[in-house]
């Protein structure tokens, strides 16, 4: 009862006409961005970071959260339309939606993948309200050592699972942590790695870091990739949901929702698992299956449902635990320390007011992105046909002014600089970016607890592992890999299919 009624708190800040405002900005920019291909919601959170600083922090999260379930929305029209996946989360949805559009039943497939992310979305956030609190309070429990095992479990999956090879993750990951380190040792004072420049001292602000990995690494990236000439979009066409699509679709609404929500709350379970196990679910079950690679309206709605039911439990460990596991949610945990704010147990207890009205915007959120997407979609369609030259340029400007803003230091643009050509040999040789944001933000929480842990312990390293819950937090994770193993197997062939 106390979470009702700290929801109907969240919903009474929620519904204030300025933070109506915020919702309705962050799900349009949500939407616009993840209907442009190559350019998610991560960059557009990271490259809004420095343009936030004069709101409030309700009104920013608010946008933000807005932007991430948009960006799940959104990516679902270029799939469909153009078989070019905004979001790697949407590549799925790319292997029956684009069958559909072009046999002439495109409206078809967008209501479904709109209706079914509504669904989903309002089902995950439901489970979140309910499961958030509850979590939190066993997490205010844990120890230093306990914590130390949750970053290494998130570490290692990130690391491992993220991008095409865990090699190339893990060494992003050690780029992250190491980037983390440059600055001022808070127990003895001494300088890391500042070789000598004295911009350097107080470390590198996880913003200037986040806008040039994602805005200006991905910018320089996909602008290096552009295909000349006009982009063929295909016409929406054909009914919206008859009687007949409705009945094929909420089934895998409601089974890919409780696909996705449980896979998005474990680390590095993330959207592009749920949905590649969804479709195999759904492909398995249909009465049809001779329709899938032909354009089944089944594997458009279950993946679709779970892409978006993962996002909500994707928030599940970032409220309660403070660990980000996506790139998105990273950068999100940035936002939250802009502002002085650490994600973790006591965030429900020193900032219930703000992480309730955040949770009641969700539900909010949901309703305006069903009213934008399935009337408006020829407008996202219209954002397509934006001359990507000018868009790119665009990013790169904002990214430069909103990170001179952070300080007002021209130092902060080279830094930019260096960030954002790195970020673009990352993604031009396969080192996913992930990994980075997660290990220059989790880096230095993790090394404060490992001299906790080892300052209450005398200098015994077996206190890492003793712990009940540490020794399980290992144990679920050498599951977490063997499964993921078997996931990826089946994750390749289901790409080939594409």
């Amino acid at each position: 009862m106390d979470s009702i009624t700290a929801l109907l708190e969240g919903f009474a800040t929620a519904a204030q006409p300025a933070y109506l405002l915020y919702a309705l900005l962050g799900v349009t920019l949500g939407t616009a961005v993840g209907v442009l291909p190559g350019i998610g919601p991560a960059m557009t959170v990271a490259l809004l970071l420095p343009l936030t600083y004069s709101l409030d922090p309700t009104a920013a999260l608010i946008i933000f959260a807005g932007i991430y379930y948009g960006g799940m929305y959104g990516g679902s029209t270029t799939s469909i339309l153009l078989n070019t996946p905004g979001e790697s989360a949407s590549i799925v949805t790319a292997l029956e939606g684009n069958k559909m559009a072009r046999a002439g039943r495109g409206a078809a497939a967008l209501a479904t993948a709109a209706i079914g992310s509504f669904v989903a979305g309002t089902i995950a956030t439901v489970l979140l309200t309910l499961l958030a609190p509850a979590i939190a309070d066993i997490a205010v429990t844990l120890g230093p050592a306990d914590y130390v095992a949750l970053m290494v479990v998130a570490f290692t999956t990130v690391a491992a699972l993220l991008g095409s090879s865990p090699v190339r993750g893990l060494a992003s990951l050690g780029l992250g942590l190491f980037i983390g380190l440059i600055g001022t040792d808070t127990l003895s004072g001494q300088q890391r790695f500042t070789l000598g420049v004295s911009t350097l001292a107080d470390g590198i602000d996880v913003v200037v870091v986040a806008v040039g990995v994602f805005a200006v690494g991905e910018a320089l990236y996909v602008a290096s990739r552009l295909r000349h000439g006009p982009i063929e979009v295909i016409p929406v066409g054909g009914r919206w949901m008859t009687r007949s699509f409705w009945a094929r679709s909420w089934k895998p609404w409601l089974r890919g929702t409780f696909i996705g929500f449980p896979i998005g709350t474990v680390p590095a379970g993330g959207a592009d698992v749920s949905t590649f196990l969804s479709y195999a679910a759904e492909k398995k079950l249909s009465k049809r299956p001779e329709e899938f690679g032909h354009g089944a309206i089944e594997g458009v709605a279950g993946p679709e449902a779970a892409n978006n039911a993962a996002a909500a439990g994707v928030l599940v460990p970032l409220l309660t635990l403070g660990l980000p596991t996506s790139a998105t949610a990273a950068v999100i945990v940035a936002a939250f320390q802009s502002y002085g704010i650490q994600p973790g147990p006591l965030l429900f207890t020193n900032n219930s007011a703000m992480v309730w009205a955040l949770i009641a915007s969700l539900y909010i959120g949901n309703v305006m992105l069903l009213v934008l997407n399935l009337p408006l979609v020829k407008m996202w369609v219209k954002v397509l046909q934006i001359p990507r030259p000018y868009l790119y340029a665009g990013i790169l400007l904002f990214a430069a002014l909103g990170t001179y803003a952070v300080n007002f230091v021209v130092d902060d643009l080279i830094v930019l600089l260096v960030i954002g050509v790195a970020g673009f040999f990352m993604r031009r040789h396969g080192y996913p970016v992930a990994p980075l944001v997660v290990g220059l933000i989790l880096g230095p929480m993790a090394e404060e607890q490992v001299r906790r842990t080892l300052q209450i312990s005398e200098g015994s390293l077996s206190a890492l592992v003793t712990s009940p819950f540490a020794a399980v937090a290992y144990g679920v994770l050498v599951v977490l890999l063997a499964v993921a193993v078997v996931v990826r197997l089946r994750q390749k062939k289901v790409e080939s299919l594409v």
